[in-house]
């Protein structure tokens, strides 16, 4: 798959989830000739042992392939002040939209302070977000930073799908159940488990 960061450049922040959701595009950017700085941003996951396990995959992921991978700091708490009046509301619902706008602008601040003018994101990639919604979160990011443009990429097509069952099968990344927050664990039907976003 052919992919080329807007404005043409070679360096682009990249808004990490997890490792599963992340590995094919990492490869696919780098197979480009791009170089992805991996920014863990994501204040919504709970309990704090499954950010853990999630952010360790990902450094695990990352540091095979010589990639940067940065941590943003973990307040669950924060995050969950800014979702109230939202508990209640189904996936796709303004709390996800809130919560993508949250975390992107994050990934705008995070680039400018780099000096890095593109960042994209892997919740593109989960067949289980709204791509319109990212695109809104990201060009919402965009809009505080001048300097930085959001890189809107449908990450599910090219074969990165397909592709990303393999390497998760090579790496043994661990298989998250749900989304990432408890709104999304509840909302979970028992027998329908989500699996790798």
């Amino acid at each position: 798959m052919n992919i080329e960061v807007p404005g043409g450049g070679k360096q682009v922040v990249l808004h990490t989830c997890c490792a599963p959701c992340s590995s094919a595009i990492i490869e696919c950017m780098m197979q480009n000739g791009i170089m992805p700085l991996i920014f863990y941003c994501n204040p919504n996951i709970f309990p704090e042992e499954e950010y853990n396990i999630r952010k360790d995959e990902c450094t695990r992921y990352a540091e095979s392939l010589g990639l940067e991978i940065v941590d943003a700091d973990y307040n669950h708490e924060a995050w969950l002040s800014e979702m109230k009046g939202l508990e209640k509301e189904p996936e796709r619902s303004p709390r996800c939209l809130k919560c993508f706008k949250l975390r992107l602008l994050e990934t705008a601040k995070f680039a400018h302070e780099r000096g890095i003018t593109a960042f994209t994101t892997t919740l593109a990639s989960s067949r289980w977000k709204s791509l319109e919604q990212i695109e809104e979160a990201g060009l919402f990011a965009q809009s505080h930073f001048p300097d930085v443009t959001f890189w809107a990429q449908n990450w599910r097509k090219g074969g990165l799908s397909e592709r990303r069952i393999e390497i998760i099968k090579e790496y043994n990344f661990y298989n998250q159940k749900y989304c990432g927050c408890e709104f999304s664990l509840n909302n979970m039907p028992k027998n329908n488990p989500e699996k790798n976003q």
